[in-house]
């Protein structure tokens, strides 16, 4: 079960680096070459054709040394530079003596009754092989009132990693998000009787120095109404997974505000500058500017409080927070008061009418010189703000807004300006760049341009982010990122959406073979979901695979997790994850899973248009039978392209299998938390894919002119609308009311309560802003499962479409498409600046209520 200690990501640099190095001595044995050359001809004839060898060879020189620091080192001085880093870093962490105490704090909130029976102790990476580690031993075998596990690391992260360890392997226990069951610590013995460890422990190393955590966007779909108690447990949270490099961007606003006023910028000019609080992620990234806004001096100077909180519990528990930096986003008002430097608008951004209100941010070119002072100023303002408390900056300004220029010179000095902003705030810097324009955007990012980019700053300076490398790894494309070191990451979840959805044999392997691979500069993994709280069995094997150097056996692993997440080993739910694992974890059709099923996402479009690719009945019977099958999407590739897509990529016929063995589980495991939460999400899955199917029957049924079957699988939708949200009632973890009430709780009058509760409903549904009769582009990107948005929202829109529908049939006219937009968005307007009141506490047994639904569409 435990895995062993792994030679360091650098013993894998190969002959690529090698080469390059080579190419250096090269480079320095043509200088010399030249030297002796031009000592040997300095009495000859050439000397009389106006040949000036000084000044020749001062330029050769000049481009040698200017060369030098970019080109990639050799192993050695590749491993030299990032344990430079890592040791620069080590010397910012809380003293040893914090750290222990940190560590036994998360012990005393996670199990408090079991304070006394583990001790901890910071060690050295000496003690550890010389890479970072934890250590688990028995402390004192014949105690049974003291200390019976000793726990040592080299970080306060890894020794609660040692703890989590530790009490999932030898006491069964489980810890996840509270919105995903929470924990599961039942199984663990009495303080006295704790499983001991075998002879001299179990040693544990990290194969690759980082694990990393974030999306700039998770601040906005998941952390943005927290308060300090809530943080504190997220926290708590990444120390158990081991995280130790963890984004940090609460409160940059308010160190803006700061750095921009000693600019001439007023707070009065900031107002249309600053995102409302759900939309702050897309402000920083330039995408957009004072939507949902503006921001109250309260927001901003409570944001600041919070953010200094949590880099202090970051650092106390020995993480390195990833600070923001300068990516050139500025407020108008700067081209007013430097009508010289070269601000230029950036290019519509996801509008419906082009319309500059709200989009198109100004950006200042990085190759001004004003770019330098407000980067300068922005990073020292943090250090003022925060102390010396890391040299690890993000910065990403081509975040789905390409260049003006695809020319590599000019991109280079893009990059060399950003960096050197980030430099001369902190000498030490080093720029932490998200890699998702490379996919996003990779048309544009050729590998000219990536390399201009990628090589802009010197070696080591700049660790990519290979974003969404779970489905699209950029590493394997572009030779390793061309020598840049990068972090394996699992991107995995946009939006925030509620699905069932993974990859798990990616995860299992994908970090492994990244490592091993040839001319490796993997320096960590990472966990990169734009929204949290969904699919904890991924981001426990992700997490794990921070400290493991070889690929899960995941059908045993999956086994054992079965075991720790319910408390007990059930046959039945045993062999549902096996058919979980092969279908709905087993996502290899390499589409990005933003849930797009048609109760949250439902299709905005004329189903009357087309009439020449009507479906027959036959085809439409041939279309049922294969949907048992779990065939329905190739099939609807293949004769009906113009119908509407959600995204199926497993036999809904296995999976509704693996419900059944679930609820047979029910009278052993309907008082854990853990297998409520997971009888919920799984019987919401089943009853979604099958609503798309019924939306398309009747869409079929639309288009034969067929009334009858029209109105029987219309209604039929609704119902699974209204059975769904009933079903999500159930469960605390499902309800709108907590997201709503937890956006209110952080104002401090009427109007702020307004705004946050307008800006919680926005971001779940329109997202952007709308016309009469256009949706935002964005409508449902975030959406969500709740108890309350369904019933409420996602209902109303449904029944609204099927009543235009059935008018059309009724009345034998086309289907007047503009006039159901016209009245949905309308509705859609009301219920987002709405202020009625969704429960906060569940309502009926989730295990009778699944049951039945079952019987009712499945038996």
């Amino acid at each position: 079960m435990q895995p062993q200690s792994t030679p360091t990501y650098d013993q894998n640099v190969g002959s690529l680096t090698s080469l390059l190095f080579t190419i250096r001595l090269l480079l320095l044995g043509l200088f010399s070459i030249f030297i002796i050359n031009h000592l040997t001809l300095r009495h000859s004839t050439i000397s009389s054709l106006n040949y000036n060898p000084f000044q020749t060879m001062s330029k050769f020189l000049l481009w040698v040394l200017m060369l030098l620091p970019f080109l990639p080192l050799s192993s050695s001085s590749h491993s030299e530079a990032i344990e430079a880093l890592l040791s620069r870093l080590a010397t910012k962490r809380a003293a040893p003596s914090v750290q222990e105490s940190a560590a036994k704090a998360v012990l005393q909130r996670l199990l408090p009754t079991h304070l006394d029976s583990f001790q901890f102790e910071i060690v050295s990476k000496d003690v550890c092989g010389g890479k970072s580690c934890f250590w688990i031993s028995n402390y004192n075998v014949s105690s049974k009132n003291g200390p019976e596990i000793m726990i040592k690391g080299t970080t306060a992260v890894e020794i609660a990693s040692g703890l989590h360890w530790y009490i999932k392997y030898w006491c069964g226990a489980h810890v996840s998000w509270d919105k995903t069951g929470s924990i599961q610590i039942a199984s663990i013995p009495k303080p006295g009787s704790l499983p001991l460890v075998k002879d001299e422990g179990v040693l544990i190393q990290r194969p690759v120095p980082w694990n990393y955590y974030q999306n700039v966007v998770t601040s906005s779909y998941s952390y943005v109404w927290w308060d300090w108690e809530r943080w504190e447990k997220e926290i708590d949270w990444m120390a158990l997974q081991g995280v130790n490099l963890p984004l940090a961007f609460n409160g940059q606003e308010a160190i803006w505000q700061k750095v921009f006023m000693d600019f001439n910028i007023s707070k009065k000019d900031l107002n249309g500058f600053f995102g409302g609080p759900a939309f702050l992620a897309w402000a920083r990234m330039g995408n957009l500017h004072g939507w949902g806004g503006p921001l109250s001096q309260n927001w901003l100077d409570e944001q600041l409080v919070l953010q200094k909180q949590i880099l202090c519990r970051m650092l106390e528990l020995g993480m390195t927070p990833v600070l923001p930096s300068f990516s050139g986003n500025v407020p108008e008002a700067l081209k007013k008061i430097f009508p010289s430097a070269n601000i230029t608008r950036l290019g519509e951004w996801n509008t419906v009418d082009n319309n500059t209100r709200w989009c198109c941010t100004y950006l200042l070119d990085a190759s001004d010189p004003l770019f330098i002072q407000i980067g300068k100023a922005f990073i020292r303002q943090q250090i003022k703000e925060y102390g010396d408390v890391t040299d690890i900056y993000n910065c990403d300004t081509f975040n789905e807004n390409s260049p003006p220029t695809n020319d590599p010179a000019y991109i280079s000095s893009l990059g060399a300006a950003i960096y050197k902003a980030m430099s001369q705030g902190d000498k030490d810097s080093v720029w932490l760049m998200q890699g998702w324009l490379f996919y996003s955007d990779s048309g544009f990012w050729k590998p000219p341009q990536m390399k201009a980019l990628l090589h802009s700053v010197p070696f080591g300076k700049m660790v990519v982010l290979d974003l969404f490398a779970d489905a699209k790894p950029i590493w394997r494309t572009s030779s390793q990122f061309y020598g840049t070191p990068y972090i394996w990451c699992m991107l995995h979840n946009f939006g925030g959406n509620i699905e069932m959805y993974g990859i798990l044999d990616a995860v299992s392997s994908g970090p492994v073979d990244a490592r091993i691979s040839k001319n490796s500069t993997m320096v960590g993994v990472g966990m990169c979901m734009e929204g949290i709280e969904q699919n904890p069995v991924a981001y426990e094997l992700m997490s794990e695979m921070a400290f493991r150097s070889e690929k899960v056996q995941l059908v045993e692993w999956l086994k054992t997790y079965s075991y720790r997440r319910y408390g007990k080993a059930v046959h039945h739910v045993e062999a549902a994850w096996e058919i979980l694992y092969r279908t709905i974890y087993n996502c290899t059709d390499g589409i990005a899973d933003h849930n797009t099923d048609f109760m949250v996402n439902f299709p905005d479009w004329d189903p009357s248009l087309n009439p020449s690719s009507d479906i027959s009945k036959e085809q439409h019977i041939i279309q049922k039978i294969l949907t048992q099958t779990g065939r329905r999407k190739i099939l609807f590739q293949e004769t009906s392209s113009d119908l509407p897509q959600s995204h199926l990529w497993y036999s809904t016929h296995e999976v509704v299998n693996a419900l059944r063995l679930f609820l047979d589980a029910g009278n052993e495991l309907s008082k854990s938390s853990t297998y409520r939460y997971d009888l919920v999400d799984l019987t919401r899955q089943v009853l979604s894919k099958l609503g798309n199917q019924v939306y398309l029957d009747a869409v079929i049924a639309f288009r034969q002119k067929d009334a009858k079957n029209f109105h029987l699988h219309s209604q039929k939708f609704v119902q699974l609308v209204k059975d769904i949200d009933t079903l999500l009632a159930s469960d605390d973890n499902f309800l709108l009311g907590t997201w709503l009430e937890s956006a209110k709780k952080l104002a401090v009058n009427p109007r702020e309560m307004e705004q946050y509760e307008w800006n919680a409903r926005t971001q779940l549904t329109m997202w952007f802003y709308v016309t009469k009769t256009n949706q935002s582009k964005l409508h449902d990107y975030a959406n969500k499962f709740w108890s309350g948005l369904l019933e409420n929202y996602y209902l109303p829109r449904a029944s609204m479409y099927f009543s235009y529908l059935a008018k059309a049939l009724t009345e034998n006219k086309n289907f007047k498409l503009e006039e159901w937009r016209r009245e949905w968005i309308s509705y859609s307007n009301k219920w987002q600046a709405g202020k009625e009141l969704y429960p906060v506490r569940a309502k009926g047994d989730t295990l009778a209520i699944s049951r039945a639904l079952y019987e009712k569409y499945f038996n």
